[in-house]
């Protein structure tokens, strides 16, 4: 059976499938990046890891792997096939496709960013299905974006559009790793409301759960918290949505898991703050942590249908 390879690497973990044609999941997998030992020996695993998939689909499907896909974190060169730099993993300027496609025995390689590569998956097979214009938010340790454009996603002249983080929405307020004050992700990530949850309770190790968890339940300074987030994260997606006029904007991440309690005040909030842009439907991502996976096996094929054929 034709196949490809997909993988998705991230900061603690990395997820890989076996894809056919018709999306059909061959085998799957998880392994640990291992990044506590070091740049180097994180790309040799990545590598050790595709060999491995390459050689089960061998001996479960017949032939070898057709072509792979692979989603990294951090700045990405897709173009030229290079892991430019990812501060959660400590590499700079790995040439991954090419390092892959040798070990791979010579196989076609598509190199993505992890969030582009995630609401690629979305947009095709998960909730946005359907749209041709769309804009994927995940909300998790950060914020970025993905904005889809007629089944493809957009990644800018340098390769960073969708930067949606780095909005500033509260000029002045909380410092930012990128350099500015202020920015969305300092006050709508699900880290920053972990930290404002756990400022307000007293309690250290309370996390952005435990502040939905206490909204549901009535707690009038976790509401505070939770309304301040949306009302910073309303103001950013304002700005997107008049930007880029999605039909469908779809939050993912670990925010997204509180459910309702979410976006029912986030649909609200947005559109209060609308005046004449066109709403959006406001949806929720539907795929999970599998996105950047099934994303990649989206790239490996993709990069298939556009070779020309010797």
């Amino acid at each position: 059976m034709k196949h490809v390879i997909a993988l998705d690497v991230g900061g603690t973990g990395m997820k890989a499938a076996l894809v056919a044609a018709d999306g059909t999941l061959l085998h799957e997998a998880r392994r640990a990046t291992g990044r506590e030992r070091g740049a180097d020996a994180v790309v040799e695993t990545i590598q050790d890891f595709a060999a491995e998939l390459l050689d089960i689909g061998r001996e479960r499907c017949g032939r070898a792997a057709s072509a792979a896909g692979v989603a990294v974190p951090g700045i990405v060169d897709a173009e030229n096939g290079i892991a430019v730099y990812a501060a959660n993993l400590g590499w700079r300027d790995v040439p991954m496709r090419a390092l892959l496609s040798s070990r791979l025995g010579g196989i076609p390689v598509a190199l993505g960013h992890d969030v582009r590569t995630g609401g690629l998956a979305e947009g095709r097979i998960g909730a946005g299905r359907g749209a041709d214009r769309f804009l994927f938010v995940p909300l998790g340790t950060g914020i970025a974006g993905a904005i889809g454009i007629a089944g493809r996603i957009e990644a800018g002249a340098h390769g960073y559009a969708g930067e949606i983080g780095h909005i500033v929405v509260r000029p002045g307020g909380p410092a930012c790793g990128c350099g500015q004050y202020g920015c969305l992700e300092t006050l709508a990530s699900a880290s920053a409301v972990s930290r404002a949850w756990a400022a307000a309770c007293g309690e250290p190790e309370a996390d952005a759960a435990d502040c939905a968890k206490a909204v549901e339940s009535g707690d009038e300074r976790a509401r505070e918290v939770w309304l301040a987030a949306i009302g910073a994260l309303a103001d950013g997606l304002v700005t997107a949505i008049t930007l880029l006029d999605p039909r469908t904007l779809i939050i993912g991440g670990g925010l997204a898991e509180a459910g309702e309690t979410l976006f029912t005040p986030l649909r609200t909030a947005v559109e209060e703050r609308v005046t004449f842009q066109r709403l959006p439907h406001i949806v929720p991502a539907a795929l999970g942590d599998t996105a950047g996976c099934l994303g990649a096996g989206l790239l490996a094929w993709d990069l298939l249908a556009t070779e020309v054929p010797a």
